[in-house]
């Protein structure tokens, strides 16, 4: 007992079995000069009081860097009843610590020991009880604190009754919380054995070495209780019974117990640090708990809380709580006494204003402010308490619990205003009243939005239709939009919130819209209009509007246009049509050498204001417009029909007047309208169902649409027709049927050497014409030949042929799939065939000598026949069993393997000492080109001669 006595501990309590649960909580120095490595402590023990006597005013910590408080050398602060609770004590601990650097440690608390009688580990008496916390401690992190569990680790069920417990965990700094369960654990060697120097006497390390308490499992494992589940409200599943926690609010279920007795669980909590690009895990508490089940005769409370709610920070939350106890018919219903755990508890309060029968009630209070304003919601766990007369063992005590969860977000900024300075718009608002925010955003759209945030809505959603501009200071009371130059005739509408720091985060809901008209006009695209179709001399003509100004003596600056061309509906690039128009009366432009029969174009705009010295240009440019592009087809295959089809990407409105569609029988000739249609923003269709049409004939078509700007009564017919487009009505042409001829892969196999090296695959493809469409022609012109070298993904052009056959070759590997596009002397493609795959050919074979004695004769150790590979990792061994190559290869290589007998092992091919002639062993790990991406290991001999 000398080494008990030297570090503080009394004989008797060495192995006492009390401890039912704890945890450790942890800040950083709050004092007022903080040492960042300076962390404070509490610690949190639930005692057994009533199957022992032991008292514990002291403990030993470890701090996780190595060091410990020694034994004893942590003194009880406080000692009290859980309420409700008279065989359980809380014992509270306060110690602190300070660490020699940053870092990560675990601080820990090794008990001794658990109290008896635990159903789901072995012998419980004689386990110790471990318990941890891991804290970071990272300039970058400021002054943070742990999560704290605040509600009490000690819980009552009873058999075929639902369990419930919460944590009612909390965190002040805002960091985000998660839940998970996890087996108990113990320390074998104990306290005694790990306490190290310089403690007297002690011979450990200060490192516990926790392991999992023995033959643990969960308390619903059917080895623990044996059966099925009661059915309960809410029912429980088939089978064990379940229990689960909530990783988001910490919730623990066990629906339900099925065989009295104690039972342990650990829930870790943890503690996540978001930034604006990530999170990070910071911290994690370890809660060890005890429930404690009861064939009970009593039945459990019922609570009713309020619903889920969101306010805005400087908001009162009032809400009541109330419960009614449960009882069977024969059984007086109790008083219930309630309570309510939270973080926020103080400031918040709540008061029990009745403990019925029939009904208890208390109220909640809680007058939010800004500090409060929080990504997460803060979450209140109210419990309902029964109090059976007298409790005993077969009428315990019993509990109901639910979690409330209160948003608290930022009020909206007030009273924005918007201001025309011609170039510029001016914001201006009131001071955002919470002082604690970390920025404000502006946002802008043009013309007003229409959205109206709900009363939890925070921020500006991307389907409100604005852009984010800019941001500044909380203090900040106004804000230039200039960061693009405004166009003259344009409402641009803006909306701002705040946002908070992390890492509680949140935001605010968004301003009311603020909305300013810039005076005067922008430069507009009114027409692009074909002229003229052609391959090479075709015609665009392409008109605009001049822009206008309300400033004093008009635009400043030397004027000028620039007009430019991509080809396209989404060009990447635009290239220049003339020299820039320098009066700024010139508004229309003939675009000639044009491809217009087989390409569309898109035309973009700007307007230049250009100044001297080194005053930067302003370029303002309008929004891009194609010109309209037609296509014409047979409806139908009975050829009795002709669909007209149109595309467009234009700033004006072609929807609210319609689209005129023209004809002309022959390549020459007049043309007549035939009739109309609505567009849509990006185009239409229509089908000319003219009975007079002839199968055979040659018709052309175009059309022209009529457009509008809203707001300007002087651009509303915009006239603007597509190019010509020519076609024969004929039938469709049949779709081909096609099969594919499979690679003998057994015939390659076999070869001596396959492939050399100028060898390479071929496949060949062979089709005929089905009847399909009824109706359909057989005249074909060619055909469309299409390859991917994998069963799914686009298909690729690689041929056009005459002939109803194709050699695909020079190919490297033999997999991959086709089809068959049938064309029709008009030009019109047919349905595509089927599509027909083959897989590549696995096999692989490799020699058993090779000699690399100078003379370029099977000079290197490489496969003699092989299927197509993506790579090889190859090793040889020397008849030790000592590795003397390895190396890998993929398909880029021109040679797989590629051993030349050289060494040592890392080094590439030939660059080291040569091996000794003789046999050497290989390992060859070899992954196929094929479909699946087949992976096989091969093993042998190879003898190097020289």
């Amino acid at each position: 007992m000398v080494l008990l006595a030297a570090i503080g501990l009394r004989a008797g309590a060495a192995w006492a079995t009390h401890i039912r649960a704890g945890d450790i909580q942890a800040k950083v120095d709050t004092t007022a000069n903080p040492n960042p490595r300076r962390i404070f402590f509490k610690m949190v023990l639930y005692t057994d009081r009533v199957t022992s006597n032991v008292d514990e005013a002291r403990v030993a910590i470890f701090f996780g860097d190595g060091t410990s408080s020694c034994a004893g050398g942590v003194v009880r602060a406080t000692k009290r009843l859980i309420p409700g609770n008279a065989d359980t004590d809380v014992n509270i601990y306060y110690f602190e610590h300070t660490y020699p650097s940053t870092g990560s440690f675990l601080v820990s608390y090794i008990g001794e020991n658990r109290n008896a009688g635990v159903l789901n580990m072995s012998n419980s008496a004689n386990q110790t009880f471990f318990i941890s916390t891991t804290i970071t401690i990272d300039p970058a992190l400021g002054l943070n604190r742990s999560p704290v569990l605040t509600a009490p680790a000690v819980d009552r069920g009873a058999i075929g009754q639902v369990f419930l417990h919460n944590p009612a965990a909390y965190d002040a700094d805002g960091d985000s919380l998660s839940f998970k369960l996890r087996t108990c654990q113990q320390v074998p060697l104990g306290v005694l054995g790990t306490v190290g120097p310089p403690c007297p006497g002690a011979t450990g390390n200060n490192t516990p070495a926790p392991q999992i308490c023995p033959n643990y499992r969960y308390p619903n494992d059917p080895l623990v209780t044996p059966g099925t589940a009661p059915v309960t409200v809410p029912p429980a599943p088939v089978g064990p019974a379940l229990f689960v926690i909530n990783e988001r609010t910490g919730q623990l279920t066990w629906n339900a117990p099925v065989v009295n007795g104690i039972y342990n669980a650990a829930i870790v909590v943890e503690e996540w640090r978001r930034t604006a690009a990530s999170k990070r895990l910071i911290g994690t508490v370890i809660r060890d708990m005890q429930i404690i089940v009861t064939a009970s005769v009593n039945l459990r409370p019922t609570i009713t809380i309020p619903a889920d709610l969101c306010v805005v920070a400087g908001q009162r939350v009032t809400g009541v709580v109330t419960a009614t106890d449960a009882e069977a018919p024969a059984s007086p219903q109790t008083p219930v006494s309630l309570f309510a755990y939270s973080g926020i508890i103080p400031p918040a309060t709540f008061t029990q204003t009745q403990t019925g029968p029939p009904t208890a009630r208390g109220t909640f209070n809680w007058q939010t402010n800004c500090s409060n304003v929080a990504r997460l919601p803060y979450l209140v766990v109210f419990k309902a308490q029964d109090s059976p007369n007298p409790p005993s063992p077969t009428n315990p005590i019993l509990i109901d619990q639910k979690t409330w969860s209160i948003t608290v977000v930022g009020p909206a900024p007030q009273n924005l205003r918007a201001t025309n300075l011609v170039s510029s718009v001016r914001l201006d608002w009131n001071l955002y009243q919470c002082a604690n925010a970390a920025q404000i955003y502006i946002y802008r759209k043009v013309n007003p939005s229409g959205f109206v945030p709900g009363p939890c809505d925070t921020g500006i959603p991307a389907s409100a239709g604005y852009t984010r501009i800019g941001n500044v200071a909380p203090t900040a009371t106004s804000f230039v939009d200039n960061t693009v130059p405004l166009e003259r005739g344009q409402t641009y509408c803006y909306r701002i919130y705040a946002e908070f720091p992390l890492p509680a985060g949140g935001a605010s809901i968004a301003s009311q819209e603020a909305c300013v008209t810039i005076a005067g006009r922008a430069a507009m695209l009114t027409n692009v209009d074909v002229v003229n179709t052609s391959t090479s001399a075709g015609q665009i003509q392409v008109r605009w509007t001049k822009p206008r100004t309300s400033a004093p003596g008009g635009f400043d600056g030397a004027l000028s246009y620039v007009l430019s061309r991509g080809e396209g509906a989404n060009p990447g690039t635009f290239v220049p049509v003339r020299a820039p128009f320098t009066a700024i009366t010139d508004t229309s432009y003939v675009d000639t050498g044009l491809n217009t029969e087989n390409l569309q174009y898109t035309y973009r705009l700007q307007f230049v204001r250009t100044f001297g010295g080194s005053v930067p240009a302003i370029t303002e440019t309008s929004p891009t417009a194609t010109s309209v592009r037609t296509n014409a087809v047979p409806a139908n295959p009975a050829a009795t029909a002709v669909s007209v089809t149109w595309t467009y990407n234009v700033p004006w409105d072609n929807t609210a007047q319609p689209t005129t569609v023209y004809r002309r029988t022959g390549r020459t000739g007049p043309y007549v309208a035939i009739g109309t249609a609505t567009s849509t923003a990006t185009g239409g269709a229509y089908t000319d169902r003219d009975p007079t049409l002839r199968k055979g004939e040659n018709y052309c078509y175009y059309v022209q649409t009529n457009g509008r700007y809203a707001g300007f009564s002087f651009l509303s017919s915009l006239l603007n027709k597509s190019q010509e487009k020519c076609m024969v009505l004929n039938s469709p042409p049949c779709t081909p049927v096609l099969a594919l001829q499979a690679t003998n892969c057994d015939s390659l196999a076999s070869l001596q050497e396959f492939p050399g090296l100028s060898q390479r695959y071929a496949n060949r493809l062979k089709w005929t014409l089905s009847n399909q469409p009824t109706g359909c022609d057989a005249t074909i012109a060619s055909y469309n030949v299409y390859y991917r070298p994998m069963p799914t993904g686009a298909f690729a052009l690689i041929g056009t042929t005459t002939f109803p056959s194709f050699v695909h070759d020079n190919l490297e590997f033999s997999g991959g799939c086709y089809a068959v596009q049938a064309i029709a002397p008009s030009g019109v493609r047919s349905d595509t065939s089927n599509v027909a795959c083959q897989d590549n050919c696995v096999f692989f074979k490799l020699p058993n000598i090779f000699t690399p004695n100078g003379d370029a004769q099977n000079a290197v150790f490489r496969p003699k026949n092989n299927s197509p590979v993506r790579s090889i990792r190859f090793k040889a061994f020397n008849r030790w069993g000592v590795q003397v190559f390895e190396n890998t290869t993929t398909s880029a290589d021109r040679i797989l393997i590629n051993w030349d007998g050289g060494g040592p092992v890392g080094e590439s091919n030939g660059t080291g000492a040569k091996v000794v002639d003789g046999i050497y062993y290989y390992l060859a790990e070899v992954e196929f080109a094929d479909f699946a991406n087949t992976k096989r290991t091969y093993k042998g001999w190879v003898e190097i001669i020289r």
